[in-house]
């Protein structure tokens, strides 16, 4: 076949058809993977070109963002404040544990360690030193001249066995380090001051109105958690008037949940106006101490007279009426038998004899409810308020007996640990309970049983001087029927002023108890 014929042919045609399509789309797709890679070197696909496009045309409202910012400013201003009156306070208490000389035996062993040749030869100086090292916050709450007077918790300065450290010293947010010494302290309200000297100024705290404080209230948390100094956190006031805590603290205290660690106690809560409205204190962890929210602070309220007593006479002279307190509020017998439905306060079980209480008139039995008009929502708050109350003055305690309402004139004298455990001066010293139906069912009473069960019996008070047991059943007090909380006390009041005793069932035996003569 020619060459002519070749190229006029069918066959060619198709061909050259094919090599035409395949040359295109080469070319086609070159030209697109070059635009591609171009668009690539260039900033991103056309795809992300088109998102970042419409995030840019996205604009915060300016009346929000306004908004924001000034919530952050006040922040801010709040934190430039507070952070310098915080500082931390490193302590260091110094215990020696004793070893044995082994170069004494056996002359140590027949004379003792103190002997010439035994021991530490009678110098008292032998032994292993430990140095434990601790860490809190303060809060610079006073100014004398160069000293400075910073306010923290007691169990910040003190050790496991609640003694005083050996050594403080106060870290200041820039990094300024000053020995300092311990002031006072009260362990029933967990507070403490030290001091410390310097030529530098340092702002003091503004101290707040913890009164004024609402659930829900913005609540900033100054302080040193886990040594990292001057830390700020930000929450809420979860709850006011809490009460618990660790040790026999008399506090009611602010719920936050402001993350607060160890190292924060002593360190300042405060409001949005960077008033200190708290000390930090404790709080409540199932994690091993980490913060989980649940954070306590001391109200300032509560602080604020220990202030001045701390530096005026090194200790804090609580108010004393002289009466033991128990919490009734959620025993309805016993609210029902004494007609308390619906009060609050604190039930005065047992009252010292000759103190402020008893020359006053006040009886066991009695039902505080008010001091100088004031309402007592629960025993935290009568302990805290009574001790709080200046001794030497007077002041006005109101109670129920027997449904009706009494005021008591009480001359307030000055709380000792030695005079408030004089368990011997506590009349009567016996807590009892009406043998109800559920009592019955505990104790597996027989049903015709009644009267009082001794639930409790104070050792050397009255009661237990007479031999009352715990478990004894109370039919009589100075042969006159009682067979409520009521009456027990209406009978110690009326039948019981000047001698004591107690007819009783124990076990399968019926007695009469010993006589105590008032």
């Amino acid at each position: 076949m020619d060459l002519a014929k070749n190229l006029s042919s069918k066959k060619f045609f198709i061909f050259n058809l094919v090599l035409f399509g395949a040359i295109f789309g080469f070319a086609l797709a070159f030209l697109t993977f070059s635009c591609t890679g171009s668009s690539s070197a260039s900033g991103g696909s056309p795809t992300k070109l088109t998102a970042q496009a419409q995030n840019a045309d996205i604009v915060v409202p300016a009346d929000s963002l306004a908004v924001a910012e000034s919530v952050q400013g006040a922040f801010r201003a709040v934190a430039d404040k507070v952070v310098p009156s915080v500082v931390q306070l490193k302590t260091v208490s110094v215990r020696r544990q004793q070893i044995p000389n082994f170069n004494g035996i056996p002359w140590e062993f027949f004379f003792g360690p103190n002997s010439p040749r035994g021991g530490d030869g009678g110098n008292g100086e032998r032994g292993q030193e430990y140095r434990a090292q601790g860490l809190g916050s303060g809060i610079i709450v006073r100014q004398d001249g160069n000293t400075y007077f910073v306010l923290t918790n007691n169990h910040v300065v003190t050790d496991e066995q609640g003694k005083a450290v050996d050594e403080i010293a106060i870290e200041t947010n820039t990094g300024k380090e000053f020995p300092a010494k311990l002031v006072g302290r009260d362990e029933r309200r967990d507070l403490a001051m030290v001091s410390f000297s310097s030529s530098e100024k340092f702002p003091l705290a503004v101290l707040g109105d913890s009164d004024a404080a609402r659930v829900g209230d913005w609540a900033i948390a100054v302080g040193n958690p886990l040594g990292f100094s001057s830390s700020v956190t930000m929450g809420i006031i979860s709850a006011v008037g809490r009460t618990g805590g660790p040790g026999n603290n008399i506090n009611d205290f602010i719920q936050t949940d402001a993350s607060i660690n160890q190292g924060n106690s002593g360190g300042a809560l405060v409001n949005i106006r960077g008033e200190v409205i708290g000390v930090n204190m404790w709080i409540a962890s199932s994690s091993g101490g980490g913060s989980v929210g649940l954070g306590f602070s001391i109200p300032i309220n509560n602080a604020k007279r220990t202030i001045g007593d701390f530096i005026s006479k090194g200790e804090i002279n609580d108010g004393w009426l002289g009466v033991s307190l128990m919490d009734i509020s959620r025993d309805n017998q016993v609210m029902k038998d004494l007609q308390l439905d619906g009060l609050h306060g604190a039930l005065a079980s047992d009252v010292f004899i000759d103190s402020p209480a008893d020359k006053a008139g006040i009886m066991p039995g009695d039902f505080i409810t008010k001091v100088d008009g004031k309402e007592m929502q629960n025993l935290n708050r009568l302990m805290q308020t009574v001790g709080d109350l200046k001794p030497g003055e007077t002041h006005t305690f109101t109670a129920v007996r027997d449904g009706a309402t009494q005021d008591f004139k009480v001359k307030i004298e000055v709380r000792s640990n030695e005079v408030a455990s004089q368990n011997k001066k506590l009349w009567p010293g016996v807590y009892v309970h009406s043998i109800d139906d559920e009592l019955r069912t505990q104790m597996k009473l027989d049903k015709n049983i009644s009267g009082l069960m001794v639930v409790r019996v104070i050792e050397q008070s009255p009661a237990a001087v007479i031999n009352l047991q715990r478990g004894d059943i109370i039919s009589a007090i100075n042969d006159t029927p009682v067979k409520d909380v009521a009456s027990f006390y209406k009978a110690l009041r009326e039948k019981a002023q000047k001698e004591f005793w107690a007819d009783v069932e124990r076990g399968d035996s019926k007695l009469q108890t010993m006589r105590y003569k008032r």
